[in-house]
């Protein structure tokens, strides 16, 4: 081969792929479809675990405490998990994640088979804990999984990638409810948490398969300490504003896995109503993100943030008032759709001002914000739908993402880089 010809053949493997290209790279593709797997694991997972809670406490609270042991490990772990993320090697560090999820789902599984007859509140203590394992499998390999995205792209790819990183966690929360609340209504719960324990071991599998690039080379002299990117976060206000914008996203979302059950209680309807509620927000969520991976990162990713904050606003506020199923069907919709475009364009604005040393640890802080957060919201909003009603729970959600919109709007989100 030519010189000349090297170099073209060398500026045509640089070129940015499109989102089906990257879909199909052999180690992109591997993080997308494993991840893929995975968060329709952690959503069957979620929704089985708000059913079995739910029949048996008829308590909305319960439900929520369901989601704090879950997400509460991102605020303990989180932060040191982005300072290993930096520090040493991702792809290893997402495969530990997997096993601490296996272990969640399949314990709880195991203990539904030996232990069938338990009744009641007892039922809270094995559903508690092994949610929370795979609570802690999120805040060790969750950072990492964020961070090393920008490691398996070329140039020009990142707005599609962010799309496409977003993509799973919407097909999850489509697939993940309606299989959990199908399988917990005619099979079982314990074969539904098998099923995601399952899951989680496919994608440990493609871990162990491919070849992922090696980690960055550490900078000489730089400090790893998580303060560091607190830091760098507090002096960076677009940065900032995008954080507190993500948080909000995972507070308002919260309650299509939280308030599913009391909103299908008050609508009359069992565990398959459950499912689909949450099911119509993953598709109003995949609709956004899969329209924005074929954009290609033609709007800004300020506007994009904004547009999807609100439509998010727009879904909580129908929701407050969806007294009939019809009107239920469409908040979940419309709030999906802001879900999946808010977030995909909050997490690529962070991306892009995000410098390469501190990537991990500031991912880290985005897991706080959008997971770490969501203990507070189930148990903020679970109360207030057991104090009042469902349909209060949803307008403080809404009155908190309008606030935010407001204080988050496109020309916030831009300006130079600290």
């Amino acid at each position: 081969m030519t010189a000349e010809a090297t170099r073209a053949h060398t500026t045509t493997q640089l070129l940015p792929r499109n989102a089906f290209g990257l879909m199909f790279d052999r180690v992109f593709g591997a993080l997308f479809w494993g991840k893929m797997f995975a968060v329709v694991a952690v959503w069957t997972h979620g929704i089985v675990a708000a059913i079995v809670m739910y029949d048996a406490t008829r308590s909305a609270l319960m439900v929520g405490l369901v989601g704090v042991v879950q997400f509460a490990p991102q605020l303990i772990l989180s932060p040191a998990s982005g300072k290993w993320a930096d520090e040493g090697n991702p792809a290893k560090q997402i495969l530990l994640g997997r096993v601490f999820c296996v272990v969640g789902s399949g314990s709880i599984a195991v203990w539904m088979v030996v232990e069938p007859g338990i009744q009641g509140a007892a039922t809270a203590v094995p559903i508690l804990l092994g949610t929370a394992l795979v609570g802690f499998g999120f805040a060790v390999g969750g950072p990492a999984m964020q961070s090393i995205v920008p490691n398996l792209i070329r140039d020009g790819e990142l707005a599609t990638a962010m799309a496409l990183n977003s993509i799973p966690m919407t097909v999850g929360r489509i697939i993940g409810p309606a299989t959990g609340a199908y399988l917990a209504a005619h099979v079982g719960a314990a074969a539904a948490f098998t099923v995601s324990a399952v899951l989680h071991l496919v994608f440990a599998l493609f871990l162990v398969a491919v070849r992922f690039p090696a980690p960055p080379d550490r900078v000489p002299g730089a400090d790893y300490r998580v303060r560091v990117a607190v830091r760098y976060v507090m002096q960076d206000r677009p940065l900032l504003l995008a954080l507190l914008a993500v948080t909000t996203v995972g507070i308002v979302s919260d309650p299509s896995i939280t308030l599913a059950p009391s909103m299908a209680d008050a609508l009359g309807g069992g565990p398959s109503l459950v499912g689909t509620l949450s099911a119509v927000f993953g598709v109003g969520a995949a609709v956004g993100m899969a329209a924005l991976a074929l954009l290609r990162g033609r709007v800004a990713s300020a506007s994009v943030s904004s547009i999807g904050m609100v439509a998010l606003t727009l879904g909580s506020i129908v929701l407050a008032v969806g007294i009939q199923p019809w009107l239920a069907f469409t908040g979940f919709a419309l709030a999906g759709l802001g879900f999946g475009i808010a977030m995909t364009g909050l997490s690529t604005v962070v991306q892009e001002r995000a410098p390469a040393e501190l990537r991990g640890r500031i991912m880290a802080l985005w897991l706080v914000g959008f997971l770490g957060s969501r203990p507070i919201a189930a148990a903020v909003l679970g109360g207030t739908a057991d104090l009042v009603n469902v349909y209060v729970a949803f307008a403080v959600a809404a009155a908190l993402s309008l606030v935010v919109t407001a204080l988050c709007r496109p020309s916030k989100l831009v300006g130079a880089h600290v």
